[in-house]
């Protein structure tokens, strides 16, 4: 759902910017011009989707090296080398050098040490850092979600990226998405390199290459990442934006570090805001301090006819999270979140009637069935504490010295699997309790990472899950106001929930009179609730009944004769071309998702609805 997005406000002049007013179409097509995020990876085409969140703590400690982790990290260490994250399953692997210690090979990537690199006046073209940052060539091919058995014709664009050593490099996630090739670019090189992609994190928009070529290693030196920056600091955007073929370099400053919403994902995560150009072209390149160092990965813009000159920056905290979980579990597995729906605790009468002693606290409106928390959290509990660090009454915590910042940013520091313990106050009593986190389930998702949708076609009738993809394609207006509400705002009630739509009718005499329907969500096939696609399937092929009786929203039917829908199955894929009648992950045996133990109340699948209040009401939020 949009929910991640909810309190994020931008003002511009006299308007106010909601993010939940935004939505983001199929990546392949350009953005609306009236949305104000914009990714700017490439020439030909831009993405557009939603946000997240990340953040750090700084406590100073003995000077150690921990080569792995960024400067801020280091800084959170404990004085006998101890993060003072949770430590579960953490990878020692120094693939990934977020320091400037010294490294030799080419092959492995050499590290440089900052002082040696510091960006001076009238010199910075002769810099070699910026020989580590090179231009992205990628073809996109990307599903069609209105005919899912087919993709869309292929388009290419370019981005940056840049060097980490280890014959890896980092780019947004947005420049590589629906890759069908990849290929890079060194600064004074007329050679292009095949590059892997390795992983993708959609929430934080990056992406990890390799490239096996020992030529194009050859005299690199990688990239060393440094501290969060403070205000005001200068920064160096570097990347092959619009406007000409060769290295670019614009400078700013630091304009604002909070919670931000992340365009290409669904939820949010630190970021940093700066007043340095970013075009097209400039996603996946580096930003820079007046060390050399890199302090983040340039991704969006704030686009408004009454604002210039705000770009985002994804920070080092939120690249080392991702590599570190890379290291661990050999993909991306993603960030984390609580899975419930928050309200501040401004007003003292309501911290009154709630029994909170002190001007803090955040209270539990909602909890996701889906959450692992929903064992241990209840609607009417008071979260007053995370991991030991107090929680405003505006749902804040200290960040740095004098600042507060969104405590979700404390939850996205965690990896998926991690506990954290929350302080809650029930009627009236502090207890703790341990929450294990895990990333969010979306009804709806933004994404589909397994290359094709998912469909199903009866006699004709073309079923597939609903998607954010499937409704940029469809338009709104064809999708109707109810099924976009469920879509908006309604919550998964197990893993494996759906809502799978009649998306057309392919039209043939078997299904007469009703090749007008489009876009319909189904909800029971004979009487039995559909719980996914997948189930849909298994319910059609082991259907022994003399009719399919299909019942959409508003008591509307349709009723074909088995055996007759089966017999035409063959002609109508003929006829229009199409090469099976369902996506081969459909040909597995389906395997129920719904534990005994999971309340699966019949008449509430797909239908959780969080009221739109929920959506553009500052007070609440989601973690």
């Amino acid at each position: 759902m949009a929910a991640a997005a909810a309190t994020c406000w931008f003002s511009a002049g006299t308007s106010l910017y909601s993010l939940t007013s935004y939505r983001f179409s199929t990546p392949i097509r350009p953005p609306p011009s009236s949305s104000p995020f914009i990714p700017k990876a490439v020439h030909q085409n831009q993405y557009q989707k939603k946000g997240l969140k990340n953040s750090t703590s700084e406590k100073a400690v003995g000077k150690q090296n921990f080569p792995w982790r960024s400067k801020d990290e280091r800084l959170l260490a404990n004085k006998d080398g101890r993060s003072s994250k949770n430590e579960a399953g953490r990878s020692q692997s120094t693939a990934f050098k977020l320091s400037g210690q010294q490294r030799k090979g080419a092959g492995k990537g050499a590290v440089f040490e900052s002082k040696e690199q510091q960006v001076e006046i009238g010199i910075i073209e002769d810099a070699t850092f910026l020989n580590a940052v090179v231009k992205v060539y990628c073809t996109h091919t990307a599903p069609d979600y209105s005919l899912p058995w087919q993709k869309q014709r292929q388009f290419a664009s370019t981005g940056s990226a840049f060097m980490i050593g280890d014959g890896k490099l980092l780019t947004n996630a947005h420049c590589v998405e629906h890759h069908t090739q990849v290929k890079v670019k060194r600064r004074g090189d007329d050679t292009k390199y095949i590059a892997k992609v390795l992983a993708r994190g959609v929430e934080c928009d990056i992406a990890l290459l390799s490239v096996e070529s020992k030529d194009f290693w050859e005299g690199a030196e990688p990239l060393c990442f440094g501290h969060l920056p403070h205000l005001q600091d200068a920064v160096t955007v570097v990347g092959y934006p619009l406007g000409g073929d060769t290295i670019s370099v614009t400078k700013g400053v630091v304009s604002r570090i909070e919670v931000t919403s992340y365009a290409h994902g669904s939820s949010e995560l630190l970021g940093i805001q700066i007043d340095a150009a970013i075009n097209p072209g400039n996603s996946g390149g580096p930003a820079f301090n007046d060390d050399g160092e890199c302090i983040g990965v340039a991704f969006q813009v704030y686009r408004s006819d009454e604002t210039e000159n705000i770009g985002y920056v994804i920070p080092t905290t939120v690249v080392s999270h991702f590599l570190e979980d890379y290291e661990r579990n050999g993909k991306y597995s993603g960030f984390p979140c609580l899975g419930v729906l928050l309200q501040k605790l401004e007003s003292p009468a309501l911290r009154a009637c709630l029994k909170v002693p002190s001007n803090e606290g955040v209270l539990v409106r909602k909890v996701e069935p889906t959450s692992d928390v929903s064992n241990v959290l209840k609607e009417g509990d008071v979260i007053v504490s995370f991991d030991g660090v107090r929680i405003g009454c505006e749902g804040t915590v200290p960040f740095r010295s004098s600042a507060r910042i969104a405590f979700r940013y404390l939850i996205s520091q965690k990896f998926t699997g991690d506990v954290a313990e929350l302080g809650i106050i029930r009627a009236g009593e502090f207890m703790k309790v341990q929450a294990l986190l895990k990333p969010r389930v979306h009804l709806v998702p933004y994404h589909i990472e397994c290359g094709q949708p998912s469909y199903l076609i009866v006699a004709g009738l073309v079923f597939t899950p609903l998607s954010e993809p499937l409704i940029g394609e469809e338009c709104e207006d064809s999708i109707g106001l109810k099924l976009l509400t469920k879509a908006r705002y309604s919550l998964a009630k197990f893993e494996g929930e759906q809502i799978v739509v009649l998306s057309q009718v392919l039209a043939n005499e078997v299904n007469i009179g009703y090749e007008d329907i489009s876009n319909e969500q189904i909800l029971k096939l004979n009487g039995t609730r559909i719980k996914n696609i997948h189930h849909l399937a298994h319910l059609v092929d082991s259907c022994k009944d003399k009719y399919l009786v299909l019942e959409f929203e508003d008591n509307f039917l349709v009723v074909l004769e088995r055996e007759a829908a089966v017999s035409a199955s063959p002609s109508i894929l003929k006829d229009y071309g199409i090469p099976a009648e369902r996506s081969s992950d459909l040909l597995e045996p389906y395997i129920d998702s719904v534990r005994p133990d999971e309340a699966t109340d019949q008449h509430e699948f797909g239908d959780s609805p969080v009221s739109n209040s929920e959506f553009g009401y500052e007070g609440l939020l989601w973690s």
